[in-house]
């Protein structure tokens, strides 16, 4: 299973809410800038998160996205199945009827115990939880090169 580029990019948008707070407001082009996400498609993102009620867009030229949850209260599942819909790692585990070989299938089981497990983990995995911990990575923020020193 692979996540798309959408949930990436909303997993990332949600965390640089999170950063700066619930109710907070900040510009799209600060989100687009800062977590390198293009700007059109953070749009169409943004909008995917405010009907799940994650994110309130305000419009205009001093708006922008405000976070409507606490980072406490905020899953990586919430935010990614808002924006791909639940996951599942083949249409047996979702749609039964949908597999002839269902009642009888042998790792219909696997697959389902790997789907729980994952959606679990990210269930537990909370934007709290990920603002406290240590990038394995260097950060993608941008930071002003011009204030840097010279090596």
């Amino acid at each position: 299973m692979r996540l798309s580029r959408a949930a990436e990019y909303a997993v990332r948008c949600m965390l640089y809410l999170s950063i700066a707070g619930k109710g907070v407001l900040v510009s799209r082009r600060t989100v687009a800038r800062e977590m390198d996400i293009p700007e059109q498609f953070l749009g169409k993102i943004a909008q995917q998160l405010a009907r799940a009620g994650l994110i309130e867009i305000i419009q205009g030229a001093k708006g922008g996205f405000r976070l409507m949850v606490t980072p406490v209260d905020l899953s990586l599942l919430t935010v990614i199945e808002a924006v791909i819909g639940e996951i599942f790692l083949n249409d047996c585990i979702l749609r039964p009827e949908s597999c002839d070989r269902s009642p009888s299938c042998k790792v219909h089981v696997v697959w389902e115990n790997v789907r729980n497990q994952l959606r679990e983990s990210l269930r537990k995995a909370t934007f709290a939880t990920l603002m406290m911990e240590e990038p394995s990575f260097t950060p993608m923020m941008h930071s002003d090169k011009s204030n840097s020193p010279n090596p």
